[in-house]
């Protein structure tokens, strides 16, 4: 006679709180400080300013991307949160109501009404307000929102994608610095979008021409407007 044997899962969509801001953070710093760079190169500005430059982006990048984090992932949490209090206070106040329209939420997904019944109260009794979170409200253990977490990853992998490109200014000379920054960071951008999509369980050719092709045009463009303008950016 065969046993169930039951085992414990590690999916995929438990990492989608750090990923998410991670891949945005080190794209961003790739993308943003390499492009600052080409188009202050592209003025034909000295070296220097152009370290200096790219040193302030990195520095002001990395905390705007941890004060944009936190402001936007701290206004899904307050929304959360406010779902949540509502939901309680329904709870207290009209407990059949919420009983049926959990089991409502059943039936939509193909359940018997009866059994349907049967599963709200059997999950209510262990616990209401997370049983009308997660299938009422969606929300859950693995989605909600993690305003310092989502802060400190974007501030973190920004400055290691920011580094990258400002390392090619350090060992790069003057006359080849464009062009090197400029492949340097699309390969830089092209192992992201790979790691990320590896991180993530998605297509991996996909997300690296996807990041790719949004870097290139990003410093493309500001390469343009600095050799047009000829001035430092």
């Amino acid at each position: 006679m065969s046993r169930l044997r039951l085992h414990r899962e590690n999916h995929l969509v438990t990492r989608i709180g750090w990923l998410r801001a991670a891949v945005l953070g080190a794209n961003d710093g790739i993308v943003s400080t390499a492009s600052l760079i080409v188009g202050v190169a592209s003025a034909a500005a000295k070296s220097d300013d152009i370290l200096i430059a790219g040193v302030a982006g990195l520095v002001a990048g990395a905390m705007s991307m941890a004060a944009g984090e936190y402001v936007s992932v701290s206004s899904q949490s307050d929304t959360e949160r406010a779902d949540l209090a509502r939901e309680r206070k329904e709870l207290s106040e009209d407990v059949d109501f919420e009983r049926e329209e959990l089991a409502q939420i059943y039936v939509a997904r193909g359940v018997d009404h009866e059994l349907a019944l049967k599963v709200a109260d059997q999950l209510m009794a262990k616990d209401a307000l997370g049983a009308h979170a997660r299938d009422e409200l969606g929300i859950s253990e693995i989605t909600t929102a993690r305003p310092v977490q989502a802060a400190l990853t974007s501030a973190a992998t920004f400055s290691v994608g920011a580094a990258l490109p400002l390392l090619m200014v350090v060992i790069s000379p003057a006359h080849l610095l464009v062009p090197l920054v400029s492949g340097a960071s699309l390969v830089f951008l092209g192992l992201l979008g790979a790691i990320g999509a590896k991180a993530g369980g998605a297509d991996v050719l996909r997300a690296t021409l996807r990041v790719t092709f949004w870097g290139a045009l990003a410093m493309a463009l500001t390469a343009g407007i600095g050799a047009l303008f000829g001035t430092v950016v």
